[in-house]
């Protein structure tokens, strides 16, 4: 319908000699180091508090916000701790709390995720399986995770207008989705043609810049006060 649902956490670097550093540079460095761990913690903690911040305010108590979690991350014995931890420290609604869970972590130790992620989701906890089609998912793992969404990749919706071929993984992607009872996100719409295709095949919610780049938390709620949060 138009109206903004949600928003996503993105992390950046404002660093006082090179200026702006974006996650792909600095995250992969942060996993190696193990620094992935207290910053994965103060972004769940800051969303956590944010979200506390506008269960306040009307134009913004429906919002969720979802986080990406890290492979290394989820894999700390005490993860499910700190989600707890921030929930309850800060009183939220733990349904409005999203995790973005990569396909990477499919790829071994299948039983203690789908453990990890039971705990989660038992927590009321909204879990979401990020970038969908270009990892290690396959059917079988599929059926096994309790999940709520699923999110098609940007590299299939890029082009989901001019190849057949992303057009029809799209499709393929949206129906089963459906068939397993979650919901569709599709990252990286940037253009109105591109949205409508994907609604008219039955995706659920879109995000991307054809909505609106990152931006500050300022400059967020401005926009979410402009035009009654319809886009």
């Amino acid at each position: 319908q138009g109206v903004v649902i949600g928003v996503e956490a993105l992390v950046r670097w404002q660093h006082p000699e090179r200026g702006l550093v974006m996650p792909v540079e600095f995250i992969p460095v942060a996993e190696d180091t193990g620094m992935i761990l207290p910053l994965g913690q103060w972004v769940l903690e800051t969303v956590c508090r944010q979200l506390a911040a506008w269960a306040n305010w009307p134009q913004t108590a429906h919002l969720c916000a979802a986080v990406n979690v890290s492979v290394p991350q989820f894999r700390h014995p005490n993860f499910v701790d700190m989600v707890v931890n921030a929930i309850e420290a800060t009183g939220i609604e733990p349904s409005r709390l999203k995790l973005e869970l990569t396909e990477s972590l499919m790829a071994d130790r299948m039983e203690i995720t789908i453990q990890k992620m039971g705990l989660l989701k038992s927590l009321g906890v909204t879990l979401a399986l990020d970038d969908f089609g270009v990892g290690y998912s396959s059917l079988s793992m599929l059926k096994r995770l309790p999940l709520d969404q699923l999110k098609i990749d940007k590299g299939f919706v890029d082009d989901v207008l001019t190849d057949p071929n992303d057009a029809a993984i799209s499709r393929a992607i949206i129906s089963l989705a459906q068939s397993l009872g979650l919901q569709v996100v599709a990252e990286g719409v940037e253009t109105q043609a591109q949205r409508d295709f994907l609604a008219y095949q039955g995706c659920d919610q879109f995000q991307g810049y054809l909505f609106s780049r990152p931006l500050p938390i300022e400059k967020l709620e401005a926009y979410l006060r402009d035009s009654a949060s319809v886009i």
